[in-house]
């Protein structure tokens, strides 16, 4: 049996407070030296909200996040730290659907203003999910200026839809190597319809492609937010479409630990509640590390839990592991 090991944290106005004081130890009744090839360095992206803050959507000033725990595939797994805001800069790619409906550009306002008030030190990638590919705008850079004035309008023409959205977030995925492992996150701006197996197959249980998109973003340590807007196939009001294609963005979000923001079935007039969201969201994201003592390929459960039967942790639900030769 391997030790427990926890954390124990404040939250102060979206700031979570850790210490290395904070660490406890439950006694390991078969202590043995470990080896590098027990063990191996993982990082996962995590949230801490409580359940009126959800509910409310209102932030609150003080959260007492009690113990934290982590397991993996059942087993108590050693916390090695917990970066915040403060610690660790944030790495978000931006990716915006090409055939979004023409009322999307309406938007860029507001997505400009984002993009320049994140915290200082923040790298951002700008990117556009085109047939075949994406268009790359902006690569990750610290200039966030650079990053907003490398918006455009969207094209909005049924010729450049993806066949699906979660290829463009594979590629995109793959440009976060050579970005410091930590606070990685990915804005999908897009209806989340998978169309590449045909219309009768656009639901989330049939798109091998978002299967493929969550476990690299897992891998990866990649949260995904979703921002659902219209566009080729969903700008006609069908409403079994519509249940597909936010059904899939909230898969994608959910698995990977980010959130996925609906309002209604179409795009919304304005992005700025969403904004407001996760804007939140992120101030609350977090950097943990632990030793995994699971060295066997194949898929991993995860499971962060508080203490403080209030505290919600929002986190991936797992990961494939593949060893490295």
């Amino acid at each position: 049996m391997h030790s427990k090991r926890s954390l124990t944290a404040a939250v102060f106005a979206a700031l979570v407070l850790f210490s290395s004081q904070a660490f406890s130890q439950d006694p390991d009744p078969t202590p043995r030296q470990r080896t590098d090839q027990d063990v191996r360095v993982m990082t996962i992206p995590i949230s801490i909200f409580t359940e009126k803050e959800l509910e409310t959507k209102q932030a609150e000033e003080f959260i007492q996040a009690g113990e934290i725990t982590v397991s993996e595939d059942g087993d108590f797994q050693e916390i090695l730290s917990i970066r915040s805001v403060s610690n660790q800069p944030l790495a978000l790619a931006i990716l915006i659907q090409d055939d979004l409906t023409l009322n999307i550009n309406n938007q860029l306002k507001d997505l400009a203003r984002f993009i320049t008030e994140l915290p200082e030190g923040s790298r951002v990638m700008v990117a556009y999910l085109r047939a075949g590919t994406i268009q790359i705008r902006q690569k990750f850079t610290k200039d966030l200026e650079d990053a907003a004035d490398s918006l455009r309008i969207v094209a909005g023409n049924p010729a450049v839809a993806p066949r699906n959205p979660y290829d463009g977030v594979k590629e995109a995925i793959e440009r976060f190597e050579g970005i410091p492992s930590g606070r990685r996150a990915i804005l999908l701006i897009s209806d989340g319809l998978d169309v590449s197996g045909g219309i009768a197959t656009s639901s989330p249980t049939f798109s091998p492609s978002l299967d493929t998109a969550i476990l690299q973003a897992q891998r990866n340590s990649v949260a995904v937010y979703g921002f659902y807007a219209s566009a080729t196939y969903t700008s006609g009001g069908n409403s079994r479409l519509i249940n597909n294609a936010q059904s899939s963005l909230l898969k994608l979000a959910k698995e990977t630990g980010g959130k996925a923001f609906f309002q209604g079935n179409q795009t919304p007039v304005s992005f700025g509640p969403f904004f407001r969201d996760l804007d939140r969201a992120l101030n609350r994201q977090f950097a943990l590390s632990y030793l995994s003592t699971h060295m066997d390929k194949g898929y991993h459960r995860v499971e962060v839990t508080s203490s403080n039967p209030v505290v919600k942790i929002e986190h991936p639900k797992g990961y494939y592991y593949r060893r490295k030769r």
